[in-house]
């Protein structure tokens, strides 16, 4: 991906993990509760195979969608 889709992505990004602060369900692992932020970020390197930073810029619409997916379903 190039520089400034990386960049709008991460904004994204972060606008997300802003809308599912305090959404996501408690796990034992996160006593203090999970990050939004990285859910995001993880969620999408799980789905793309590659981190945010190296998807096809061809597949940026589908991340975005993606992103719009995990805020309805943030399981």
């Amino acid at each position: 991906m190039n520089k400034e889709n990386a960049s709008k992505l991460w904004k994204i990004i972060q606008e997300a993990g802003d809308y599912l602060e305090g959404q996501l369900p408690e796990h034992p692992n996160h006593p203090k509760g999970r990050n939004p932020y990285a859910h995001i970020a993880l969620s999408i390197k799980n789905r793309f195979k590659v981190s945010y930073k190296d998807i096809d810029n061809s597949k940026l619409k589908d991340v975005l969608n993606y992103i719009e997916a995990l805020k309805k379903n943030p399981n």
